[in-house]
C-alpha cells in the first residue's frame, strides 16, 4: 500500500514523486529509436518464408509428400522406432540428400552427423551417396532432353560437385561415447554452425541412447534432456538448420492392461520436436511405415518406405498396391 505524498513507497525505496517520473521516462521514446514494432515480422512473411525454405528429401516420394515436403529447415524432426526399421538409413540418406543441387530444389548444403551409438558405416554412406549420384545424374539428364541443360553441363565439368567424394566430405561426423560428450557437443554445436555455415542438417542417431543407459536419476535426466532439447531448438531456429533426432522407443503398459510402443524418454520429452514420426513394420504388409503423429500443421498420416541398395526408396509398385495406398 503506497505511503502518504512524498514518503517512500514501501516495496521500492521511491517516493510516488519520484515513480511518477520513471513511469514518464519508460513511456518515453529517446530520440533516434527505432520503432517498437522493429524485429516484429507478419505472419505473411512467416508464412512466405516457410513456403520458401527448402526441404530435405528422403528419396521416397509417400514419406516426403507425409511431411509436406521433407524434412523442414529451421525445426527439430524426430524419428522414432524399434531396431532394424531403418533409422540410421534414414539418417544416412537426408545426410546425403541435403547436398542436392539448389537447381533441383535441393538445399545445397552440408551435413553434421552425430554418431551416439557406433552404428554410422562409411561404407554404407558410400553407397547411398552412389544412389544419389544416379538419381541427380538422371534429373539432370532429364532437364536438358527437355531444353534445361545448365545442370547437366554444370555437373559435367565439375562446377556443381555432385559426387561420392564430394558427397562424404559434406558430412561432419562426431562419435559420442557418453552423455557428458553429447552434452558438450551440443554446448558448442552454435559455434560450430557460425564457422560452417553451409550445413543445413544436423542429425542425432540416437539422441537418447546415453541417457537411458547412464541415468539413474530420473528428475535429473528430465532437467537435463529438457534443457538439452531447447539448445537443440534454438540452433535450429537461429541456424536455419533442419535438426533431426533419431530416438528409441519403449513399452508402456496401459490400463486395460494392453501395452504399445511409444518414444523413450516419456512425455516430457515429446515437446522436444515439432514433428514426430513414428517408424514401424505394418502389420498387414511387413513392409516399413512411417507415422506422422505430430506436427505444427500438417494431418497425421502414414506413408510406406523401403531401405534398399540405394538408400531410402518408395516401395516398388506391385508393394505398393499390397498396402492399399
Amino acid at each position: 500500500m503506497p505511503s502518504g505524498a512524498g514518503r517512500p513507497v514501501s516495496e521500492t525505496g521511491l517516493t510516488p514523486e519520484e515513480a511518477h517520473e520513471v513511469l514518464q521516462l519508460l513511456g518515453t521514446k529517446p530520440s533516434g529509436a527505432t520503432d517498437w514494432r522493429a524485429g516484429t515480422v507478419s505472419a505473411a512473411t512467416l508464412l512466405a518464408a516457410s513456403a520458401a525454405a527448402p526441404r530435405i528429401v528422403s528419396m521416397c516420394r509417400e514419406l516426403d509428400e507425409l511431411l509436406g515436403g521433407g524434412v523442414a529447415v529451421g525445426q527439430v524432426t524426430e524419428f522414432c522406432g524399434v531396431p532394424g526399421v531403418g533409422k540410421t538409413q534414414l539418417g544416412m540418406q537426408l545426410a546425403i540428400s541435403v547436398q542436392i543441387p539448389a537447381a533441383l530444389a535441393g538445399a545445397q548444403g552440408q551435413a553434421v552427423y552425430v554418431d551416439t551409438e557406433g552404428s554410422f558405416m562409411v561404407e554404407r554412406c558410400a553407397d547411398i551417396a552412389d544412389g544419389a549420384v544416379r538419381h541427380v545424374t538422371a534429373m539432370a539428364d532429364k532437364q536438358a532432353a527437355a531444353g534445361r541443360p545448365a545442370l547437366a553441363e554444370a555437373l559435367r565439368s565439375g562446377a556443381v560437385a555432385f559426387d561420392t567424394p564430394s558427397l562424404l566430405r559434406g558430412i561432419y561426423c562426431f562419435r559420442i561415447h557418453d552423455y557428458t560428450e553429447q552434452l558438450a557437443l551440443v554446448n558448442m554445436l552454435p559455434r560450430f554452425l557460425q564457422q560452417y555455415p553451409q550445413v543445413r542438417l544436423v542429425v542425432f542417431d540416437s539422441i537418447t541412447f546415453h541417457f537411458r543407459q547412464d541415468f539413474s536419476d530420473m528428475a535429473q535426466r528430465t532437467r537435463v534432456v529438457t534443457a538439452m532439447a531447447q539448445q537443440l531448438i534454438t540452433a535450429a531456429q537461429n541456424f536455419g538448420v533442419a535438426v533431426v533426432l533419431m530416438n528409441q522407443v519403449t513399452t508402456k503398459v496401459l490400463d486395460n492392461g494392453t501395452s504399445k510402443l511409444v518414444p523413450a524418454l516419456g512425455e516430457s520429452w515429446g515437446h522436444a520436436a515439432s514433428t514426430r514420426v513414428m517408424l514401424h513394420w505394418g502389420a498387414a504388409d511387413n513392409q516399413r511405415h512411417a507415422m506422422l503423429f505430430k506436427s505444427p500443421h500438417l494431418p497425421p498420416g502414414d506413408a510406406a518406405y523401403a531401405v534398399t541398395a540405394d538408400g531410402i526408396r518408395g516401395l516398388p509398385r506391385g508393394s505398393r498396391a499390397a498396402t492399399g495406398r
